[in-house]
């Protein structure tokens, strides 16, 4: 049987992480990873470097909100 919990997200929501947008997504959000787990971040463009906050953790990305641009 398959539940949720067998695949563990090395993000919660909630936390805080300081990433590089490493592309853009077809949407236009940007793309960071956190120990390869995709993180969509509306409002930044390849190269930036923020501090995000994790709003919703889904069983292969997770969504983050801009918390500070470095």
């Amino acid at each position: 049987m398959f539940n949720e919990q067998d695949e563990k997200a090395p993000v919660s929501a909630g936390s805080v992480h300081d990433v590089t947008i490493e592309g853009i997504a077809r949407e236009g959000d940007g793309i960071a990873r956190v120990k390869g787990f995709v993180i969509f971040v509306p409002g930044t463009k390849v190269g930036d470097n923020v501090t995000i906050k994790i709003e919703r953790v889904m069983r292969k990305f997770a969504i983050g909100a801009l918390a500070e641009k470095n």
